[in-house]
C-alpha cells in the first residue's frame, strides 16, 4: 500500500521523501551497528545509505536536464521528443498548433499526498516497535515472584489482616527506585519477599518483608504489627547502640531515623558443614514511620544499606517513604 502511494506521487515529492527517509533511517541503523557491534545491522545501514545515495544521484539528473534541455530521457523516464514538426503538405490541411506547455499538476494535491506519505511513515514508525521483537538486551529489572500462594500464617488472618510480604514487595519495586536511591541508570537484580511473624512473640505478630536489591544499594522494607508505639520504640532507642537518632514526622505519623551496623553471616557447606562467627556488616539507615496518624502500636521500618558502606541521604528514605506507605493500609482503632 505503502508503495502504491510513492508511485502515485509526482517526481519532485517522492524522490525529496525517498531521500530524507533513507538518509535519517541508514544513520539511524548505522549508529545503533556502531553501539552495539551489530554486524546485520549494519549491512542493513549501508543497502539504506547507497539507496539514498541512488537518489540523489537521480535528482541531480534531473536538475541537469531541466537546466540543460536535451533530447534524451528525462530523470522521470519521460521522453521529450526533439524532431523537427513536419510542414503542412497540404494547402487545405489545419496548420500544426505551436507546442502548449504540459500542463502544471496540481500543487495542493501534491502537498497533501506529501503529507499523507509522511503521516503514514510516521504512523509505522510509531506503531512498529509495539509489535516487533526487541533486540535490546538490556538486563530486564527484577520482579516480584507471585510464585504459588503459601497458606498465611495464623497471625494474618485478623481483621483487618496486615499487609503480605507480596504487596509490600510490589508497594517498593517501583520504575522509579533506583531513581528515588539517587541511582537512575541501574536496574533491580532481585526483589523477594516473605510473610514472617516477629520473632519471640511466638508467632502472633505479623511481620511481612520485601528486599529490592541494586547493583549499588540494597533496600528493605517491613511491617511490624505490634502494640509497641514509635513513640516507646524511640526510648528504647536510647537505650541500646542506635547512632544517629532524629525524630521527625512523615505523612502526618511520627516517625524516627537510626543507624545500626547489619549483621554478616557466613555458611560453609563444605565436607565440615560448619559456619563461621557472625560478624558486624556495612552500617545501615533506617526510618521508622508508625502505621497510623495516632501511634496506636505498629511500625514500618524503611532501611537502605550497600556492601561499601556507603549510604544515600536521608532525603531517599523520606522519598521512598512518601511512595510505599500510601500502599499500606493505616491500621484502625482497635
Amino acid at each position: 500500500m505503502l508503495g502504491f502511494l510513492l508511485r502515485l506521487l509526482p517526481f519532485w515529492v517522492r524522490e525529496p521523501l525517498l531521500i530524507a527517509v533513507g538518509s535519517v533511517l541508514g544513520v539511524r541503523i548505522m549508529y545503533l551497528a556502531v553501539r552495539d557491534h551489530d554486524r546485520v545491522a549494519a549491512g542493513l545501514g549501508v543497502v539504506f545509505l547507497v539507496f539514498t545515495a541512488i537518489r540523489v544521484h537521480a535528482v541531480i539528473r534531473a536538475l541537469r536536464a531541466r537546466r540543460n534541455p536535451s533530447p534524451t530521457a528525462s530523470a522521470d523516464g519521460a521522453a521529450v521528443d526533439a524532431a523537427p514538426q513536419p510542414q503542412a503538405q497540404a494547402v487545405t490541411g489545419s496548420r500544426p498548433r505551436p507546442d502548449t506547455p504540459e500542463k502544471e499538476h496540481n500543487a495542493w494535491g501534491q502537498a497533501v499526498a506529501a503529507v499523507a506519505v509522511f503521516g503514514a511513515l510516521g504512523a509505522a514508525l510509531w506503531v512498529a516497535p509495539r509489535f516487533m521483537p526487541s533486540d535490546d538486551n538490556a538486563p530486564q529489572p527484577a520482579s516480584c515472584s507471585g510464585g504459588t500462594h503459601e497458606e498465611l500464617p495464623k497471625a494474618y488472618k485478623d481483621t483487618p489482616r496486615p499487609v503480605t510480604g507480596e504487596e509490600l514487595c510490589k508497594a517498593l519495586n517501583r520504575p522509579d527506585l533506583a531513581e528515588l536511591l539517587g541511582t537512575p541508570e541501574e536496574t533491580a537484580t532481585t526483589a523477594s519477599s516473605t510473610n514472617n511473624t516477629a520473632p519471640l512473640t511466638d508467632g502472633k505478630v505479623a511481620q511481612p518483608e520485601a528486599e529490592v536489591t541494586f547493583d549499588t544499594y540494597t533496600v528493605n522494607v517491613s511491617a511490624t504489627y505490634n502494640e509497641l508505639s514509635t513513640g516507646q520504640y524511640v526510648k528504647l532507642m536510647k537505650f541500646g547502640d542506635e547512632k544517629d537518632v532524629k525524630t521527625l514526622t512523615v505523612l502526618g505519623r511520627p516517625a524516627v531515623l537510626s543507624s545500626d551496623h547489619t549483621m554478616k553471616l557466613e555458611i560453609n557447606l563444605g565436607s565440615g558443614g560448619s559456619g563461621g562467627p557472625v560478624e558486624e556488616g556495612p552500617l545501615a539507615r533506617t526510618l521508622s514511620v508508625a502505621l497510623d496518624r495516632k501511634d496506636r502500636g505498629g511500625y514500618c521500618d524503611i532501611t537502605v544499606w550497600s556492601t561499601s558502606g556507603a549510604l544515600p541521604n536521608d532525603s531517599a528514605l523520606l522519598n521512598i517513604a512518601e511512595k510505599v506507605l500510601p500502599r499500606i493500609p493505616e491500621r484502625p482503632a482497635r
